[in-house]
């Protein structure tokens, strides 16, 4: 496999888990998919581990909003070899608060990915994804107890 194939594959990733928040077509068939069996996704409140549960935990953090819309730069795809790779990339997240919640209707926020991906059996899969938040405007959502 040739290093642009290979850096399409993984930056497409990046672009199909964003797109798959905000159509909320999140099942084990998604997570599988996308993710790597061991992956690790970090947001700066919360953190999953593993393919399994992956999209109910994702489930769960969307339910505080009536919906989502994430725009990315392009991801920048570092390889290492032709079986593990690094990703970066800029995201703004606009959060549309349900209704009936108190404050600004809107939180959007920046943030910077950073990722890992390898080449499975499957294809490339991410083994990780973080996400730094950089600045944030509007209600953040409330604690599922508050909700």
């Amino acid at each position: 496999m040739n290093s642009v194939t290979a850096t399409a594959e993984i930056s497409t990733l990046l672009d199909r888990y964003l797109i798959g928040l905000d159509e909320e077509k999140l099942d084990d068939a998604w997570a599988r998919a996308l993710f790597s069996d061991d992956a690790r996704v970090e947001f700066p409140m919360a953190r999953h581990e593993g393919v399994e549960g992956l999209a109910d935990w994702h489930r769960q953090a969307l339910d505080a909003f009536a919906r989502t819309q994430h725009l990315n730069s392009p991801a920048v795809v570092d390889l290492s070899g032709d079986e593990q790779a690094v990703l970066r990339a800029n995201l703004v997240s606009t959060h549309v608060h349900h209704p009936d919640t108190p404050g600004d209707p809107l939180f959007v926020s920046g943030t910077l990915v950073h990722g890992a991906a390898r080449r499975t059996e499957r294809g490339w899969r991410l083994t990780e994804l973080s996400f730094r938040l950089v600045w944030a405007t509007g209600t953040p959502p409330r604690p599922k107890g508050d909700r």
